[in-house]
């Protein structure tokens, strides 16, 4: 296996740092956004990595050095990569993404797992040109409940991913593998610009409390926005603490 590997975030780092440890020489090459932890990481341990700068500098460097590269893997990684460098690996990429696809695809799959009460878990796919699209070649599902925020269903997927890519790398390696092609009518998508309209409380519609009291935790995250609405002029954020009794 040679492996490029694309990472991000602390899920990128601690799927690098795994990596390093566990299969340094299946590495070819590390890229990352910037001159990070994945970086020195990489550096310190003698493999090959580059800053981030565009699909065709990526693409120069596997050509000048003369990377061979089996398999891609997207770790945490916030760009979208397309043609030719998404066919440059023999294998393709596998992405990591943090739902049960094909539920929530795209962005905010912690805000929409709740407010959609869909199943909820981390998924690894082939990357094709259609968003969280490709064939699952893992899973791991999270089960949730109401003492759940949007921020703890972040920081269960966070550790998740991990946890599945490591149980699932060593036989990703044992080539061939293979996935199992998504119904994408069962699940959702959505866009980054979607979660603020939907995050707007109209004071004077009904609602069902279930789904109000969904809506404002699933936006409970500290240090984000929250869900919010307007009286009299003047705009107001709301979050939820919900805890079982004892």
């Amino acid at each position: 296996m040679k492996l490029l590997l694309m990472a991000d975030g602390r899920v990128g780092f601690a799927i690098t740092h795994w990596l390093l440890t566990e299969f340094r020489k299946d590495l070819a090459l590390v890229v990352t956004t910037a001159e990070n932890d994945i970086w020195m990481a990489s550096q310190d341990a003698g493999v090959a990595h580059t800053v981030f700068e565009s699909d065709e500098q990526v693409l120069s460097l596997i050509e000048k050095c003369g990377v061979e590269c089996t398999m891609g893997l997207l770790a945490w990684w916030p760009k979208i990569i397309k043609e030719p460098l998404l066919k440059k690996p023999r294998l393709g990429f596998i992405n990591t993404h943090p739902s049960l696809l094909p539920h929530n695809r795209g962005k905010h799959y912690n805000f929409w797992a709740i407010v959609e009460k869909a199943p909820f878990g981390v998924s690894l796919h082939i990357v094709e040109n259609g968003v969280d699209s490709g064939e699952v070649v893992a899973q791991m599902p999270i089960p949730y409940g109401w003492e759940d925020t949007g921020e703890s269903l972040y920081k269960k997927a966070t550790e998740a991913m991990v946890r599945l890519f490591q149980e699932t790398y060593p036989t990703l390696r044992k080539l061939p593998f293979s996935g199992k092609k998504q119904n994408l009518a069962l699940g959702s998508f959505h866009k980054a610009a979607e979660i603020d309209a939907a995050s707007h409380i109209e004071l004077d519609k009904k609602y069902q409390a279930r789904d109000l009291l969904n809506l404002i935790r699933a936006r409970t995250f500290s240090g984000h926005p929250a869900c919010w609405f307007s009286d009299a002029g003047e705009e107001y954020e709301v979050r939820v603490e919900i805890k079982r009794k004892e």
